[in-house]
């Protein structure tokens, strides 16, 4: 008689969630998480590959999670003006960042090889944002201001998440001040004069 499964993907996901974002990337190993979900490491590769297999499955659910946070805030009716549907989703973008540190991490630096993420799927978290910058900037620079908005957000929130903001001064007031110029760039049709 075969012995029953003693632990789960989705428990073996989320306990490595946990060891990511408690104690880095580097601390997301076989033993650790085998420790976490009460097994042994050789019991984890019934259901994980390898190590990378288990990054690339933890910024899979970082995506997801990051997804289905974007999908609703970007929902026209409850964001009629593409530049309030942008600012929500950047400013929701800071708040994931300071709740999952590690798997937003994973998202905007992905490991490459197996433990990248599936174009694909990128593709589809994205696209949110790319109906709001078409909506604003208009269809032909949708994908231009996408990248424009992504590398001021994720540069500002890598920033502050590195604790780099040193001077004083109210960083959310900062974030704010930021955004709302950048967004004023869109309206005015994200065609520098």
């Amino acid at each position: 008689m075969p012995t029953p499964d003693r632990t789960s993907l989705p428990e073996i996901v989320a306990a490595a969630v946990d060891l990511l974002e408690s104690d880095g990337l580097d601390g997301v190993t076989m033993n650790a998480v085998a420790a976490r979900v009460g097994v042994r490491a050789p019991s984890l590769y019934k259901r994980v590959r390898n190590r990378d297999g288990l990054v690339r499955l933890i910024a899979e659910d970082a995506l997801a999670d990051l997804a289905a946070r974007t999908a609703a805030l970007a929902d026209p009716a409850r964001h009629p003006d593409p530049a309030e549907r942008l600012a929500a989703l950047a400013r929701d973008l800071r708040v994931f960042a300071r709740a999952r540190p590690g798997g937003y991490r994973l998202i905007f630096a992905p490991p490459s090889g197996e433990a990248a993420l599936d174009v694909g799927a990128i593709a589809r978290a994205s696209a949110p944002l790319l109906a709001a910058t078409a909506d604003l900037a208009g269809e032909e620079r949708a994908l231009d201001a996408a990248r424009t908005v992504t590398a001021w957000a994720t540069g500002f929130i890598g920033m502050e998440l590195a604790g780099a903001f040193q001077l004083g001064g109210d960083v959310d007031d900062a974030f704010e001040y930021g955004l709302s110029l950048l967004l004023a760039a869109l309206r005015l049709g994200g065609t520098p004069q």
